[in-house]
């Protein structure tokens, strides 16, 4: 029997208690009265240079109910980025409108520019019925074949990316997009893929919207063939360099540098995020396809101004100033949290409450994969090595000096308040114990020399560095210089590594760490970055990355794992091709457990909430709200229906 999924959206899990709804979606038509637009383009509508509302909206607009009531017209909002290379800055605030959506509380998977959908029996076919009379930015009909183009032409030319994103691909081949009719499209993968709504719904989902063909084609060599002639008058090195420039990607400073390039977002670029910009400006889309409950034309606000800072005190500044209007990017570290409570009234603005969907603040990936093969067996890989290291830091004197006391001893897995909660995996060898950690040791075959370092069975000195970004998570930092203090008290010489974040990847891509630090994902989206729990990303499964390579490669490329990786692999895949929650959850029990015994990465403590800032005037904005890349805040809470009052 096909598994019909309409307008109201598939639940996932409640998970986050108390937090209110926000902007419900559904299709107008349905009672809702006509509407108004922004002043600037009912003047150009009149003067004739600009079509009429009615036709520059579809006929049944996705109706957007306002968090607290409908706004008004007008104002430019302020938001800070931080240096050239922010972009995702402006795509959390702005870039998404892909094909589905999250709700505010992260449960649900709701309509977006796919009215309703079906997916069939065993989760591998996915028909999407698309918004009627949805247009780009610059007025042209968006249609099933800008999907198609989108996926069969770009995504999936090998000169223009390296392998399909792991987003469209199961099993090692890529999805097939086909088009049924102007207005539906249908995805199938080589098996079940039961998570595609999911992962659709994340930032990493937006392919599927983000290339319009009418603009787009131009520079392709199989639409145009005097591509050659265009390269060499844009300076560029090659077709794909200028495809990059022209229409970007999900994930780069080009992607927000084109003001040509046509878009389905609520606002489009005016000033570019270009090479020495002090700023980007998006001003108002005259043919966005969302309006209010009274069908008054969304978004309200005028323009979007992102400031650029080049480090933090700056964008610091601006905030207490009261020259930004809505901020949590770079300035929600706790550190940053008594001077921003202190100048609420000066600076004219009210605290955001941010729920993390992470499960740790630090965890530690020691390299069991690591090139020395001494470092890897004779101490990474040696699990009783992990276990001790991991007993010797005192977690509650990290907490309370680095995080406030705002935490708790933690390993990893999901987070306490979700259904999927696994006590051993979360909280073994959490405790103090350097006595206990130090017998560990000594059993070991890791003994004191004369100077109270430990030295490894072979004889040699005790010593690695662990990789981290301090620009990126200072925090981190410090937390790791404690930890350093720790462990030198059992005798273990450790070295903090502080780098910036293109060396961190780089060394990952080699696999030339030691061992590196990344707050721990899974809290609240276990299933979408399951990468502590195994093999599972290429880049972040630090401990293991040739691993990870060999399961995303289907054992083309990387190392093969052991047995207990493997098992967990394939019942990751079982999981992941299993529409039933209940039954996945079962699943995803059995892989923890399995985790849990292999002990393979070491955590500090339980991700801590984040805050921002909302100028008092801005309304209609979720004072609480999940704090995810997968939920790419504050964008699903609607930004469009922001509204300022005077």
């Amino acid at each position: 029997m096909r598994d019909e999924i309409l307008s109201r959206g598939v639940t996932r899990r409640a998970v986050l208690g108390g937090m209110a709804g926000v902007a419900a979606l559904s299709m107008a038509g349905r009672g809702v009265a006509a509407g108004g637009e922004a002043p600037a383009w009912a003047q150009l509508a009149q003067d004739g240079k600009l079509p009429p509302l009615a036709e520059r909206l579809p006929k049944k607009p996705m109706v957007v109910t306002p968090f607290e009531k409908a706004g008004t017209y007008g104002g430019t909002l302020r938001r800070g980025l931080r240096g050239s290379s922010d972009h995702n800055g402006i795509l959390r605030m702005v870039g998404n409108q892909s094909l589905v959506r999250w709700n505010l509380e992260f449960t649900q998977v709701m309509p977006n520019l796919a009215e309703r959908w079906e997916i069939n029996d065993d989760a591998s076919q996915f028909t999407f019925h698309l918004i009627e009379g949805v247009r780009w930015s610059d007025g042209h009909p968006f249609t099933a074949d800008d999907i198609v183009f989108a996926i069969e032409d770009c995504v999936k030319n090998s000169e223009l990316y390296s392998s399909t994103p792991a987003q469209l691909s199961v099993a090692g081949k890529a999805v097939k997009v086909e088009k049924i009719d102007d207005f539906t499209v249908k995805f199938t993968f080589a098996a079940a893929n039961a998570l595609y709504l999911e992962n659709l719904a994340t930032p990493l989902g937006q392919h599927p919207t983000l290339f319009p063909k009418h603009y787009c084609s131009q520079f392709l060599p199989k639409y145009n063939p005097n591509i050659a002639e265009e390269v060499r008058k844009a300076g560029v090195g090659s077709w794909t360099d200028l495809f990059r420039a022209r229409c970007g990607d999900i994930e780069i400073p080009s992607r927000w540098g084109n003001p040509d390039k046509p878009t389905l977002d609520p606002w489009v670029v005016k000033e570019p995020y270009s090479g020495g910009a002090t700023r980007v400006v998006m001003t108002r889309n005259p043919y966005f396809w969302q309006v209010d409950t009274q069908g008054n034309q969304l978004p309200y606000i005028d323009e979007i101004n992102f400031s650029i800072s080049q480090d933090v005190e700056s964008l610091m500044l601006n905030v207490i100033s009261g020259k930004i209007d809505i901020q949590e990017r770079h300035i929600s570290v706790l550190s940053n949290k008594p001077t921003l409570s202190q100048n609420m009234e000066k600076g004219g603005y009210r605290l955001l409450s941010l729920v993390p969907s992470a499960s740790q603040q630090c965890q530690i990936y020691f390299n069991m994969t690591h090139k020395d093969p001494a470092l890897r067996k004779k101490m990474f890989a040696d699990k009783s090595f992990r276990q001790a290291l991991s007993l010797a830091i005192n977690r509650q004197e990290l907490i309370d000096i680095v995080y406030f006391g705002q935490s708790e001893a933690y390993q990893a897995g999901p987070r306490p308040e979700h259904p999927w909660y696994h006590e051993k995996l979360a909280r073994q060898f959490s405790e103090y114990d350097p006595d206990k950690a130090g017998a560990m040791l000594d059993q070991a075959g890791y003994k004191l020399d004369g100077s109270g370092l430990r030295l490894r069975p072979d004889g040699q000195k005790v010593f690695f560095a662990v990789d981290v970004i301090p620009t990126l998570y200072p925090d981190l930092v410090d937390a790791l210089e404690l930890v350093k203090a720790h462990w030198a008290q059992i005798g273990i010489e450790m070295k903090v590594n502080t780098i910036e974040r293109a060396l961190y990847y780089t060394r990952g891509d080699d696999n030339a760490h030691d061992a590196a630090v990344w707050p721990g994902p899974g809290g609240l989206d276990p299933m979408l970055d399951p990468r502590d729990f195994f093999a599972f990303h290429p880049q972040g499964s630090r401990y293991a990355i040739p691993w990870s390579l060999w399961y995303t490669s289907n054992g083309a490329r990387g190392e093969e794992p052991p047995e207990s990786q493997k098992k967990r692999m394939k019942l990751f895949d079982d999981a992941r091709s299993t529409a039933d929650l209940s039954k996945r959850g079962a699943i995803m029990t059995q892989i923890f457990d399995i985790a849990a015994d292999a002990f393979e990465t070491v955590g500090l403590c339980l991700a801590v909430g984040g805050f921002g800032i909302i100028r008092n005037n801005l309304h209609n904005v979720p004072e609480k709200q999940p704090d995810s890349w997968s939920w790419p805040n504050p964008g699903p809470a609607l930004p469009q229906q922001f509204s300022f009052t005077s």
